[in-house]
C-alpha cells in the first residue's frame, strides 16, 4: 500500500495551511473563544466555500467523494491552528454516520445541507455509566404506537448546543451491556422532552449532557435497522479515531515548533537554551516521537478504506494509542522546557496540550486501546 499524498492532497494541504496561518493565528482563536458559541459561523460558511465540509461526503448527495487520507491531512491542519469549527461533531461523527446508516430519504435531506453548511449534527453515543464502553447503552428506547419514545442521558456531546439534529443510540431491545439490541436515531433538538446542559471543555471546544425524558420519534427517525446499531457506531468511531490522531499529531507538530522556537530565544548563562546539549536531546526525541506518530497515522488512514473488520480496528486502536501515548509525552516536555510560563493562557503551548489531553480521552485513552488492540489481536 503506498502512503504517498497525491497532487490533490498536497494542494489541499498548502491551501489549508494558508487560509488557517491567515485567518486564525493565536490572537484569532482567543477571540472566536471569547464570542456566544464559542466558534465562528462565518468562517464555517467558509469552510463550506472551500469545499472542506464536503470532503468526505459522497458525491451523489452533494460532496467530493473524499477518502479518509484526504480527511487526515484537513485535519491535521485543523490541530496545527487548534480550530474550534464542530467538524468533528458534524462531519467525522454525523454526516459519516448517516452516509453509512441513513435511508435514501435522510441521506438526501441531510447530507447537501453538512456539505453547505447550513446543517449541524451531533453524535450522541456517550454515557455517565459507560466510560468507554459503545455497547454500555441504558437511554431506552420504547415502542409507542406507531414510533418510539427515547429516555435516558447522553455525556459529553460534542457539540449538542449548535446542532439542527441529534444522532441518538439507544437500547431498543437486550441488556444495557448488550451488543445487540442498540438503535439509532434522529432527535430534533428542540423536542418536547429533550433538555441540553451545555458547558465549554478546557481545550476551547463545546461539550452538552443530552437529558431524554420520553421524547418521541418516528420510525421514518430511525438511522439504518433497528437492533442493529452497534456496527455502524463502532466503523464511525474507529475512523474518528485515526482523525482525531490525525488532529494531535498536527498540534504536536506545532508543539515542538514552538518549544524549538523558545528555546533558541531565551536565554541562560548568556546563552541560548538550545545550545545546552541535554535539551537538543529533549527536542530530539519529542521529534522522533512525532515523525513515528506521523507516519502511523496516515498508515491507519490508509487502512480505514482498504480494510475491514478485525484489521480496521486494529489500525484504529493502535494509532489511537499511540498518539495518546506520544501526545502526553510531547505536551509534558513542551511545558517543562517553557518552565512556568508553558502553564499560562498567554502561551500558545499550554491551549495545545490541553487539546492533545482531550484528543486522548475521547472514545478511549491510550491504555483503553492498547488494551483493545492485544485483544483485537
Amino acid at each position: 500500500m503506498s502512503f504517498a499524498f497525491t497532487e490533490d492532497q498536497k494542494l489541499l494541504a498548502d491551501s489549508a495551511d494558508r487560509f488557517l496561518a491567515d485567518k486564525y493565528d493565536f490572537d484569532a482563536r482567543k477571540a472566536i473563544l471569547r464570542g456566544e458559541t464559542g466558534w465562528s459561523r462565518d468562517l464555517w460558511r467558509t469552510f463550506a466555500e472551500l469545499g472542506w465540509l464536503a470532503l468526505p461526503i459522497p458525491e451523489e448527495h452533494g460532496g467530493l467523494g473524499g477518502s479518509t487520507v484526504d480527511l487526515a491531512v484537513l485535519m491535521e491542519r485543523f490541530g496545527r491552528h487548534l480550530v474550534v469549527e464542530p467538524f468533528l461533531a458534524t462531519v467525522v461523527l454525523g454526516a459519516e454516520t448517516i452516509a453509512r446508516a441513513g435511508s435514501v430519504e435522510q441521506k438526501a435531506a441531510i447530507l447537501p445541507a453538512v456539505a453547505e453548511g447550513t446543517t449541524l449534527l451531533a453524535l450522541a453515543v456517550g454515557e455517565p455509566r459507560a466510560r468507554f464502553d459503545l455497547h454500555r447503552i441504558a437511554t431506552a428506547a420504547t415502542r409507542d404506537g406507531g414510533g418510539w419514545k427515547l429516555s435516558g442521558h447522553k455525556a459529553v456531546v460534542l457539540h449538542a448546543d449548535a446542532a439542527d439534529r441529534l444522532i441518538v443510540s439507544a437500547r431498543s431491545a437486550g441488556a444495557e451491556d448488550g451488543r445487540d439490541g442498540i438503535t439509532l436515531f434522529l432527535v430534533d433538538p428542540k423536542a418536547d422532552g429533550v433538555t441540553l446542559r451545555p458547558y465549554p471543555t478546557i481545550d476551547g471546544l463545546r461539550g452538552a449532557e443530552v437529558l431524554l425524558d420520553g421524547v418521541a420519534v418516528s420510525d421514518g427517525d430511525v438511522v439504518g435497522a433497528v437492533d442493529a446499531g452497534l456496527p455502524v457506531i463502532e466503523a464511525v468511531v474507529d475512523r474518528a479515531l485515526v482523525l482525531l490522531s490525525a488532529e494531535a499529531v498536527g498540534a504536536m507538530a506545532e508543539t515542538v515548533r514552538l518549544t524549538t522556537e523558545y528555546l533558541k530565544t531565551r536565554e541562560q548563562f548568556g546563552r541560548p537554551l538550545s545550545s545546552f546539549q541535554v535539551l537538543q536531546h529533549r527536542l530530539v526525541e519529542m521529534l522522533q516521537a512525532k515523525e513515528f506518530a506521523h507516519a502511523l497515522c496516515y498508515r491507519a488512514a490508509g487502512a480505514m478504506d482498504a480494510t475491514e473488520g478485525v484489521e480496521r480496528a486494529r489500525a484504529a486502536a493502535g494509532i489511537k494509542a499511540e498518539t495518546g501515548r506520544v501526545g502526553k509525552m510531547i505536551g509534558q516536555e513542551a511545558i517543562q522546557l517553557h518552565g512556568g510560563m508553558g502553564m499560562t493562557d498567554e502561551m500558545a503551548v499550554g491551549h495545545y496540550f490541553k487539546r492533545m489531553t482531550m484528543i486522548d480521552v475521547q472514545f478511549g485513552n491510550a491504555a483503553h486501546h492498547l488494551r483493545r488492540f492485544a485483544t483485537l489481536a
